[in-house]
């Protein structure tokens, strides 16, 4: 093995994935320098709990609270950013980025707002920034996306991308508990945080498909053109209705190349059971690629957790060691495409999204409900695949609609229509169909 120096690192955050990182690379030190061609060591640690950090490293290192200090430690080569959020993080990956030290880092929201700035410049600085454990945790996504699948044209994406909201659905309907339930419930075991805002409604997913999606079409990041939706508004008889019915509901962040532009959308899905990713439960992450020469690929594994994270993270490390003396012009981009080679595909509104559709609403049990219903779907160009009625007592019906492919616009126009009808008793709720072929 090569006798140069070891490469030095400062580690700003300690929390789950930061001790995760210090226990990975202290554990497996001797075979981590053995695949990077050198050592990678922890110099410095800068945290808002040092104490903490203290208890677990010991005099091993220098530990404070003085976050910016690392990023200007002329001795340091890597700042390891694991602080999340937006604004401190950024100003110290672009403080770190203008000293001109590599940065490796978790942050999704971070890199779905900011990225573009950031990664522009590190290539005027000609740094690396490194961020695959921002997406499905310990899953190599990233890599395999910009690395692995460098040949293919990829046609679409489609991803379990957090791991809270794929435990509650997956709780929702093997315990037939309702949603509130279930959340608390991810709560008491540390799936969801106090404010689970972010993941059950979609925010954290749609932060890491603008980046995925940005690595598969070589365009911008941009989170903000992203159609969010969670699943706070799901019932437990949609869950069992689903089931019944051959899918099981997910959330999916979904980015998909059509002919006017990209579709690039997170919401609950029923995906049909056969469905390799509609089998993963519990708190763990999929992500299904579809190339034009490979076809479909499928990724599973821990999206989140301390060293599941920290594998990521530790792998970035030594990648940005291998990088750390090659010509700046002759390494991976950061975003897989050349940066002046970035498309400017249209990202497409969700109205113009075709699918197929379920629909549930209540309504007054009487003769003509079921035709009026039709005309109006017709009315629309939806026409209607399959329906389950079930009596609900009191002349009180619960009506399930499978449609063809229709256009979302067309679906809402008539969702609003039937909501309108005298016999309806219940929002209408709608959900997407994926078919994932």
């Amino acid at each position: 093995m090569s006798q140069l120096n070891p490469l030095k690192v400062g580690l700003l955050g300690f929390g789950v994935v930061g001790s995760g990182t210090w226990n990975v690379l202290t554990r497996n030190a001797e075979e981590i320098a053995r695949r990077a061609g050198r050592h990678i060591e922890i110099v410095r640690i800068a945290t808002r709990t040092p104490a903490k950090a203290i208890n677990v490293v010991g005099a091993a290192v220098p530990v404070d609270n003085d976050l910016m200090t690392v990023v200007n430690d002329p001795d340091i080569d890597i700042v390891v950013e694991l602080i999340g959020g937006t604004t401190l993080a950024k100003e110290l990956v672009l403080k770190a980025i203008e000293n001109g030290k590599h940065v490796v880092t978790a942050n999704k929201a971070l890199l779905a707002m900011h990225g573009n700035e950031i990664f522009a410049a590190a290539s005027n600085k000609k740094v690396i920034v490194a961020f695959e454990a921002a997406v499905a945790g310990g899953i190599p996504i990233i890599k395999s996306v910009r690395e692995g699948l460098t040949a293919n044209r990829i046609q679409w994406l489609a991803g379990i991308i957090n791991g809270t909201t794929n435990f509650i659905l997956t709780e929702m309907r093997e315990k037939g508990l309702p949603f509130a339930d279930v959340l608390k419930k991810a709560q008491e075991l540390g799936y969801a945080e106090a404010d689970p805002t972010f993941d059950i409604e979609g925010v954290d997913a749609a932060h890491k498909l603008a980046i995925l999606a940005s690595i598969a079409f070589g365009i911008p990041v941009q989170f903000d053109k992203v159609y969010v939706e969670g699943i706070s508004h799901l019932a437990q008889e949609d869950v069992v209705a689903a089931d019944r019915l051959g899918y099981r509901i997910k959330l999916l962040g979904l980015a998909i190349r059509r002919e006017k532009g990209i579709e690039l959308r997170v919401h609950p899905c029923l995906v049909p059971k056969n469905k390799l990713i509609a089998n993963v439960e519990g708190a763990m992450n999929a992500v299904v690629v579809k190339g034009d020469a490979i076809g479909e690929t499928l990724y599973y594994g821990a999206g989140a957790g301390s060293e599941p994270t920290a594998s990521a993270v530790v792998a970035d490390l030594v990648d940005v060691t291998r990088l750390h003396t090659a010509d700046p012009e002759n390494r991976v981009p950061h975003l897989a495409f050349q940066a002046d080679a970035l498309a400017d595909y249209p990202i497409l509104p969700i109205e113009e999204v075709i699918s197929s559709y379920y629909l549930r609403l209540g309504v007054e049990d009487r003769p003509g409900v079921m035709a009026d219903i039709a005309k109006v779907l017709a009315s629309h160009q939806i026409s209607i695949s399959s329906m389950i009625q079930d009596n609900k007592g009191e002349n009180q019906a619960s009506i399930i609609f499978l449609t063809h492919n229709a256009k979302e616009g067309d679906v809402l126009a008539a969702i609003k229509q039937i909501e309108g009808l005298d016999f309806v008793r219940s929002a209408i709720t709608h959900l997407r169909m994926e078919n994932l072929s």
